[in-house]
C-alpha cells in the first residue's frame, strides 16, 4: 500500500483515507494507492461499501502539475484508469469532501456514486486556467448531475462553487453538520439500509432541455468573442457537447485527444509558465526561507492620493493598521473619501459585506504629522515622484521613525540608493512599488537596495503575500536600473508606439492592434489614462540629468499643447466629459501630423503585425539587458513583472517566454531588421540574446 494512502474498515465500511500534503495532488503514488486501495475493498467480502475521503482542509487539489512533461506522468495507474475502475465497482462509493475538490480530485469524487461534504467545501474544476479541460471524465460526468449550463459555467470560468450551490445542483447529495468520516459512514449505512445500489455518472443522461445545436453554437460564438486567442474554452464546449449528443465512452474518448491536443499548445504552456513562475519570485539565492523577519504589526503610509489610499487599503484589508497621513486636511478627507467609496463599491457589487467595509475602515487612522510614524513597524512613502521631495521625507522619517522600522519608497523610477543615503539607516531602506489601483493589482516590485538588509527583504516579501501581491525583486544592490524592471522596459514599449505613430500610424491603429493581439489596454489609452503628466515630468528629469536622453517628440509636442489625458478631456484621445470612452480627436492628428512634417517623415502604411513585433520585441530586448545585468534574478520574474502589472495577456506568457515560444534565431532577425529602420539606433541587440539565439537555447530554462 502507498504511503501516500491509508486503508481502514469500520464494521463492513472501508475507508480510503488521501494522505498526501499539502493538498493531496493526485502525483503517481496517490494514484497508485488509490488503486490498490480501491481494488482491496472490491475483493473483500465484509465489505459493503467505501468511502474516499481526504484531509479536513482538502479532498484533492487535482492533478500534479509539476509532473507535467515528465516521466512521473506516465506512471499507471492514471487517473482515468482510477476513474474507469471506479466504475466498474458494484459496491457503494462514496466521496466524503472536506476543504476543496479541484480538478482532477472533483473527477475523483464525480466517479463515486455519491458525494457527502462540509458545509466549507468548495467544488471546482479549474483546468482552463491552465490551458487544458478537465480530461478524466470531467467534461462527460459533471453534465449528467447538474444542469448542462451550470457544467460549463464552472469549466469555462475556473471559478469553484460552494458546497450549498453544490448541494442545490445536485452534486452534493448531503451536507455534513458534524464530522466529515462520521457523517460519510451514517450516510453510507443509511444506503445500505435503504437497499441503494451504485448510481455511475456516465449512465445518466446529460441535464440539458432545449435546442442543442443553437445553444451550443451561441456558447461557441460567445466563447470565441470572450476568450479570443484561447483554445481551451471553445474545447470545453465541445466536449459538453459530447456529453449530451454521444456515449459516454465516445464523448470521454474525444474529450481525452482534447486534452492532449491542448497541454501541448503555447497558450497552455504559458499559463503553465506563469503558475510556476508566480511561486519563484520569492526564492532569492542569498536569502533563504529561514532569514529572519521583522514583525509587522502596524503600518504608516505617508500621502493619501491614489496611490497612498490604495496602499493603506492592502494593509487594512490583510488586517494591518495603518496610519493615513497627509500635510492638509483638505488633502486627507479626500484621500479618506476616495477610500469609502472604494470599499462602498464593493460592497455594492456584493464582494465585500458591509461587517468587513466598516473593520477595514476602521484600522484606518487618519494623520496631519509624521509623528504617527513613530510606533509604526512599517513606513511608506507615498508623495510626489522627485527624488528632492521623497529625499526630504525620508530626512524627517529617520529623526522620528522608531528603530528598527522598515523605510518604504513607492517610488516608480528614482535611485532607492539616493534615498536610503540621506537616512542613517539605509539597511532599513527598500523600494516597494505598487501597481495602480494599490488595493487591486497584484504585482508589487520590490526594490533591493545596495544596503537593504537581508531581514528586510525576506520581511518584505513576505510581508507582500500576506496583502495578496506577487512580489518581484528588482535589484538595484550593483547598478541602478532607472524604472527598476517594469517600466525600464516600458519606456522602450512606448519608445516604439509612439515611433509608429510618427511613422504613419494613428494611436487608434496601435490600440487596436496591441489589443487585438491581447494585451489589456493599447499604450495610448493606457497613457490616457494614467496622465500623460506623469509620464512627461519623467521625461524632463531625464532630459535635466543627461543631455544624451532622446525621446520621441510628439510625446512632448500633445503635452505642450496642453493635453494630459483623461484628467484634461484630451490626450491621444478626446473625452466626453465624465467619460473614458476614447474618441478621435482631429486636434490630436493635426499635432502629429505638424510633428511628422518637423522632423521629415513621410507617413507610410504599418501592419498589425509589424506594429506588434515592435512593441513586444521591444520589451523583450530590453527584458534581455535587465537579465544580463542581474537587476531581475530570472526570465520568468520579468515574465510575471508584465503578466500581473502590465496587462500581457497570460496565455502568453510573458515577453520573455513569447519570445522563447517564437524562437530567440527569429527574434533576433526581426530586432536586426528593425535596428536597420527608423530610429535604428534604439534597436541594438541585447548581448544576452544574441547569445542565447546563437547557442540554440532559451531566456526561461
Amino acid at each position: 500500500m502507498s504511503e501516500a494512502t491509508q486503508y481502514s474498515v469500520h464494521d463492513g465500511i472501508a475507508v480510503i483515507t488521501m494522505t498526501s500534503p499539502p493538498v493531496n495532488g493526485l502525483g503517481y503514488a496517490l494514484r497508485g494507492g488509490l488503486m490498490d486501495c480501491l481494488k482491496k475493498a472490491a475483493g473483500d467480502p465484509a465489505v459493503k461499501a467505501a468511502i474516499i475521503i481526504g484531509s479536513a482542509k482538502a479532498f484533492s487539489g487535482g492533478a500534479d502539475i509539476r509532473e507535467f512533461n515528465t516521466p512521473q506522468k506516465d506512471i499507471p495507474p492514471s487517473l482515468p484508469e482510477v476513474n474507469v475502475f471506479q466504475d466498474t465497482m458494484t459496491k457503494l462509493l462514496v466521496a466524503a469532501i472536506g476543504g476543496f475538490a479541484l480538478g482532477g480530485g472533483l473527477e475523483l469524487a464525480l466517479a463515486c456514486h455519491y458525494r457527502v461534504a462540509l458545509g466549507r467545501a468548495l467544488f471546482g474544476l479549474p483546468e482552463v486556467k491552465l490551458g487544458i479541460l478537465p480530461g478524466s471524465g470531467g467534461t462527460q460526468r459533471l453534465p449528467r448531475i447538474i444542469p448542462v449550463a451550470e457544467a460549463l459555467s464552472m469549466m469555462i470560468s475556473g471559478n469553484p462553487i460552494p458546497a450549498d450551490k453544490a448541494r442545490e445542483y445536485g452534486l452534493v447529495d448531503e451536507i455534513v453538520a458534524g464530522d466529515l468520516l462520521d457523517g460519510a459512514i451514517a450516510f453510507a449505512r443509511k444506503l445500505l439500509a435503504d437497499g441503494k445500489g451504485p448510481r455511475r455518472m456516465r449512465d445518466m443522461k446529460a441535464k440539458f432541455d432545449g435546442d442543442v445545436a443553437s445553444f451550443f453554437d451561441d456558447a461557441l460564438a460567445r466563447a470565441a468573442r470572450e476568450y479570443r486567442g484561447q483554445p481551451a474554452p471553445l474545447e470545453i464546449i465541445k466536449c459538453v457537447r459530447d456529453a449530451v449528443t454521444i456515449p459516454f465512452d465516445d464523448g470521454q474518448a474525444e474529450s481525452w485527444k482534447r486534452v492532449q491536443m491542448l497541454v501541448n499548445t503555447v497558450e497552455s504552456k504559458a499559463l503553465r509558465h506563469m503558475f510556476f513562475g508566480e511561486r519563484q519570485t520569492t526564492k532569492i539565492p542569498d536569502v533563504p526561507d529561514d532569514t529572519p523577519q521583522r514583525a509587522i504589526k502596524s503600518a504608516a503610509v505617508i500621502g493619501a492620493g491614489t496611490m497612498g489610499g490604495g496602499i493603506a487599503m492592502s494593509l487594512a484589508n490583510a488586517g494591518i493598521p495603518v496610519a493615513l497621513i497627509e500635510m492638509k486636511q483638505e488633502a486627507l478627507d479626500r484621500g479618506l473619501g476616495n477610500i469609502t467609496r472604494n470599499y462602498a463599491s464593493t460592497v455594492s457589487k456584493g464582494r465585500l459585506t458591509q461587517q468587513k467595509m466598516d473593520e477595514h475602515i476602521a484600522l484606518i487612522t487618519p494623520a496631519l504629522d509624521l509623528a504617527a510614524t513613530k510606533d509604526a513597524d512599517l513606513v511608506i512613502e507615498a508623495v510626489f515622484e522627485r527624488m528632492d521631495v521623497k529625499q526630504e521625507v525620508f530626512r524627517k522619517l529617520d529623526a522620528v521613525a522608531k528603530a528598527g522600522a522598515i523605510l518604504a519608497t513607492n517610488t516608480s523610477t528614482l535611485d532607492v540608493n539616493r534615498i536610503a543615503a540621506v537616512t542613517k539607516r539605509p539597511q532599513d531602506v527598500i523600494g516597494l512599488h505598487f501597481f495602480s489601483p494599490a488595493n487591486v493589482m497584484r504585482l508589487l516590485e520590490v526594490v533591493r537596495a545596495a544596503k537593504t538588509g537581508k531581514d528586510v527583504l525576506a520581511t518584505a516579501l513576505s510581508l507582500g503575500k500576506k496583502i495578496g501581491k506577487v512580489p518581484v525583486v528588482a535589484d538595484i544592490s550593483k547598478s541602478m536600473s532607472d524604472g527598476f524592471i517594469g517600466n525600464r522596459m516600458l519606456e522602450k514599449y512606448m519608445h516604439q508606439s509612439l515611433y509608429l505613430v510618427e511613422e504613419g500610424a494613428s494611436p487608434a491603429q496601435v490600440d487596436k492592434a496591441a489589443t487585438d493581439w491581447g494585451l489589456a489596454m493599447g499604450p495610448f489609452t493606457m497613457g490616457d489614462m494614467a496622465g500623460l503628466d506623469i509620464s512627461w515630468d519623467v521625461r524632463k528629469r531625464r532630459y535635466a540629468e543627461s543631455p544624451d536622453f532622446e525621446f520621441p517628440r510628439v510625446a512632448d509636442r500633445i503635452c505642450e499643447a496642453g493635453r494630459l489625458g483623461q484628467k484634461t478631456a484630451k490626450g491621444w484621445y478626446r473625452y466626453e466629459p465624465g467619460k473614458r470612452k476614447p474618441l478621435p480627436d482631429p486636434e490630436a492628428d493635426a499635432i502629429i501630423a505638424a510633428c511628422r512634417k518637423e522632423i521629415g517623415l513621410t507617413p507610410r502604411a504599418i501592419s498589425n503585425e509589424e506594429t506588434v513585433e515592435r512593441l513586444v520585441y521591444a520589451l523583450t530586448n530590453e527584458g534581455a539587458k535587465i537579465l544580463e545585468e542581474g537587476i531581475a534574478l530570472r526570465a520568468s520574474d520579468i515574465d510575471i513583472t508584465y503578466l500581473m502589472g502590465y496587462g500581457f495577456p497570460h496565455y502568453r506568457g510573458g515577453p520573455m517566454f513569447w519570445a522563447d515560444a517564437q524562437g530567440l534565431d527569429r527574434v533576433l532577425a526581426r530586432i536586426e531588421a528593425f535596428h536597420k529602420g527608423y530610429r535604428g539606433e534604439h534597436w541594438k541587440p541585447a548581448p544576452l540574446l544574441v547569445k542565447l539565439a546563437a547557442e540554440g537555447k532559451k531566456f526561461n530554462t
